[in-house]
C-alpha cells in the first residue's frame, strides 16, 4: 500500500492519481468503485476535490480479465417469452460473472440458454435487471431485449415492481407488522460488509409482517421499498433478528453450509409489451424447509 497526503489543492481524485500513478482515468476509476483508493479511510467518488492535509492510501490492484462464456446449466424457468424470463434462481448460485468469479453463474447458463438476451448492463451481465445473493433462493427477471430491459429497469427504480420475500431469523419478534428506516453503507470496520450507518450511506427500508413464530425463531415475510446490497440481511441484524443460517450477519453457529433462509418468494411486474400486471409465486427450496422443520420440531 501507497500513502499520500495532500499538500496544497490538488483538483479531481481521478485526475491527481492518473498523472501521479500514471494510470489510466479508467484504472483510477475502478480503482475507487472497488475501494482500492481511500480518503481519510473512507471511499470517494471520481469527482472528489482533494483537499490539503487529505490522506490517500492506493492499495495494490491488478486488473483481472472476465468472460462471460455460455454453460449448460439446469436453469428453473418459471415462465418465458420473447421479452423475458422469470428464473427461480437455486441457492449457491451467483447471479453474474465478477473478478475471480468467471463461471458457472447464472447469466452463463442464460447464455446457453438464448442468444437473445439485452445487453443494457454490459457484456457480464446481459439480461440482468436485479440481481439476489448466491445463498439467497427465489425469482428474479431477466430481459431479453434492451427495449424490456428498460421497462422493467424504470419500474423498479420507481418501486412498482412487488418483491416480497420469506426469511427465517432467529429470536420471536412479539409485534406482528414493522418497519424498518435504516440507512445502509459499507462497513467501517469490514469494507467486505454492509451496515447501518450515516457515513457514506443511502436511504434502506424494509416491511416486514410475522407469518409464524416459533420457540426460537420466527417465519417473516419482507417487503422492499429499496434495493440496497444484502439490505434485508442487514437490517434484520440490526434490529436483533438475524437471518437463521447468514455466515456473515447471522452472530449464530450455522446449522449447515447450505446459506441463509431466505427466499425471494412473490414477483410482480407490468410486462413491458402487453402492459398487463403479472404476478409470480415459489415454493420454498428443500435447504429452507429443512432447516424450518428442526424449528418446528422444537415447538
Amino acid at each position: 500500500m501507497e500513502e499520500y497526503e495532500i499538500q496544497e489543492e490538488s483538483g479531481r481524485i481521478d485526475v491527481y492519481l492518473s498523472n501521479l500513478l500514471t494510470f489510466s482515468r479508467s484504472k483510477i476509476n475502478k480503482m475507487l468503485k472497488d475501494e482500492k483508493i481511500l480518503v481519510n479511510d473512507n471511499p470517494v467518488k471520481a469527482s472528489y476535490q482533494l483537499k490539503i492535509g487529505d490522506k490517500v492510501k492506493v492499495f495494490p490492484y491488478e486488473e483481472e480479465v472476465m468472460s462471460s462464456s455460455p454453460e449448460k446449466m439446469d436453469l428453473d424457468i418459471v415462465y418465458e417469452d420473447d421479452d423475458l424470463m422469470v428464473i427461480n434462481k437455486a441457492n449457491g448460485v451467483v447471479v453474474h460473472p465478477a473478478v475471480g468469479n468467471n463461471e458457472h453463474t447464472l447469466v452463463n447458463g442464460l447464455l446457453y440458454h438464448s442468444k437473445n438476451l439485452s445487453d443494457m448492463n454490459g457484456e457480464f451481465r446481459p439480461g440482468i435487471v436485479h440481481r439476489i445473493d448466491a445463498y439467497t433462493t427465489g425469482l428474479l427477471v431477466v430481459a431479453k431485449n434492451n427495449e424490456a430491459h428498460a421497462f422493467l429497469a424504470n419500474e423498479l427504480s420507481a418501486k412498482k415492481t412487488v418483491r416480497k420475500y420469506w426469511a427465517l431469523v432467529w429470536g420471536v419478534i412479539r409485534h406482528d407488522t414493522g418497519t424498518i428506516d435504516a440507512p445502509i453503507g459499507r462497513d467501517t470496520k469490514n469494507r467486505k460488509k454492509m451496515a447501518v450507518t450515516a457515513i457514506n450511506s443511502k436511504p434502506a427500508i424494509t416491511h416486514f409482517k410475522v407469518l409464524e413464530r416459533y420457540k426460537n425463531a420466527t417465519l417473516l415475510e419482507l417487503s422492499l421499498e429499496t434495493g440496497r446490497t444484502h439490505q434485508i440481511r442487514v437490517h434484520l441484524d440490526y434490529i436483533g433478528y438475524p437471518i437463521v443460517n447468514d455466515p456473515v450477519y447471522g452472530h449464530h453457529k450455522l446449522i449447515d453450509d447450505t446459506g441463509q433462509c431466505l427466499h425471494a418468494k412473490t414477483l410482480g411486474f407490468t410486462h413491458p409489451r402487453t402492459k398487463e400486471y403479472m404476478e409470480f409465486d415459489s415454493e420454498l427450496p428443500e435447504c429452507f424447509t429443512r432447516i424450518m422443520s428442526l424449528f418446528k420440531e422444537d415447538n
